[in-house]
């Protein structure tokens, strides 16, 4: 049977999502659809080639949270009007092998938004990754795994027409007096405590010993939206807190900044094992990579955490909710007619209550999963495996260990009251 927006009826072995979005795909690029739009239930509906206001306000909704959404659709209103495409942005420290949730989420998010008529910047952040100590500051391992990064999200479905690549490096580079201005003028308006409670954007904690470039750091990703004239900021709610600096900026600043970023925030995606808020470069376990294989990702789809009946914190439901349905618009779960027959879930709320009412069993969910996230990631892996600058890339990411902060001396101030 076939399960849409809640109603059902009995079908003929319907084909998965995965394979019918697989065959319309071109080359090279991963069966990312576009031509539905997410609701917030997680379904989809048609969206029109010639969308109106309404509609790309809530496909560009679709994509997280948004701080403030009477300023977001100002702006689209606005550019409509003046023929200017908005600019959105994201920033990634090149740091290690990419996830599913920096490659097929954001392939998914930035399709959104770049079919709402809007442009798109990805911020490569490298310097910001040597401040953060990532591959113990080597900056030129560092350009290596930018590079890969660049070559994942070419092959990972992603509509390149309105998006465009930025060296953190060369664009400060090429603007040092515009950029180092601004960076001064965000940390001389802001108290260190405040800049301190951005530590999170940076994988660490407000009361962590944090280097002094990491105090620079908050600094210098605010500034970034104003260097960029960026007019939306849409990173993870990890990134909120500066993103939220930003927008405090525009009104401390002399003159005040009229126009605030608008904030558009996606949800983090959990990691495979039970209790992880999101997946994590240093447990490798806890994490689907892009170029995994297909044995790979069945092996730790098949060992994900997925308790019976529980929705929350499930990883295996918010893999559905966020990558595949969004990405390929339904998914299939085939099963003996002994328990329930085939059925297709287009809409995220459905299939979570099919799951949560036992309807669903994780046995049969994890197949369909493992299948579809599969048939996203083969454009990946043809890519990688085909290509020679991509696999030679690939290669040197993966002799590269993921390194943290090294350890801080403690100042001499509090080592003396220490010993005291």
């Amino acid at each position: 049977m076939a399960v849409d927006g809640g109603t059902a009826s009995t079908t003929s072995a319907p084909a998965s999502g995965s394979e019918a979005k697989e065959a319309s795909a071109p080359s090279g690029t991963a069966a990312v659809d576009t031509s539905v739009v997410a609701t917030s239930s997680g379904g989809s509906v048609a969206a029109p080639a010639s969308a109106d206001l309404e509609t790309r306000l809530a496909r560009v909704l679709s994509v997280g949270h948004c701080i403030e959404e009477s300023e977001l659709r100002a702006l689209l209103s606005h550019t409509s009007a003046s023929g200017r495409r908005p600019l959105c942005y994201d920033g990634f420290e090149p740091s290690g092998r990419m996830h599913i949730a920096q490659g097929i989420q954001k392939a998914v998010n930035v399709n959104k938004l770049t079919s709402s008529g809007c442009d798109f910047v990805f911020w490569v952040a490298d310097w910001f990754a040597a401040l953060n100590d990532k591959l113990g500051g080597d900056l030129k391992k560092i350009r290596v795994v930018g590079e890969y990064f660049i070559e994942v999200w070419k092959a990972s479905g992603m509509d390149m027409d309105h998006v465009r690549f930025m060296w953190a490096s060369d664009s400060i580079n090429a603007a040092p007096d515009e950029y180092w201005r601004r960076v001064m003028d965000v940390a001389r308006l802001n108290s260190l405590a405040r800049i301190k409670r951005c530590g999170p954007i940076m994988g660490r904690q407000e009361n962590d010993n944090l280097s002094a470039a990491q105090v620079l750091y908050p600094c210098m990703q605010a500034a970034d939206v104003f260097f960029l004239k960026a007019d939306i900021c849409q990173l993870g709610t990890d990134q909120l807190k500066v993103n939220m600096l930003a927008r405090e900026y525009c009104d401390a600043t002399r003159p005040k900044i009229a126009h605030k970023p608008v904030v558009l925030s996606h949800v983090m995606l959990p990691g495979l094992k039970a209790g992880q808020d999101k997946m994590s470069k240093s447990d490798p376990d806890s994490a689907l990579w892009m170029e995994d294989t297909a044995a790979d990702v069945n092996s730790k789809i098949k060992k994900a955490f997925c308790p019976e009946k529980e929705v929350k914190g499930n990883p295996c439901l918010a893999y559905v909710r966020h990558l595949v349905i969004p990405a390929l618009g339904s998914l299939t779960i085939l099963r003996k007619e002994s328990n329930g027959g085939d059925v297709t879930y287009d809409n995220a709320d459905v299939l979570e209550a099919a799951f949560a009412a036992g309807e669903l069993h994780p046995g049969d969910l994890k197949p369909a999963l493992s299948k579809a996230i599969n048939a996203l990631l083969q454009p990946v892996r043809d890519h990688f495996s085909s290509n020679p600058k991509a696999k030679a890339l690939l290669k040197q990411v993966k002799s590269y260990k993921v390194t943290r902060s090294v350890a801080r001396a403690p100042d001499a101030e509090a080592a003396g009251a220490a010993s005291a």
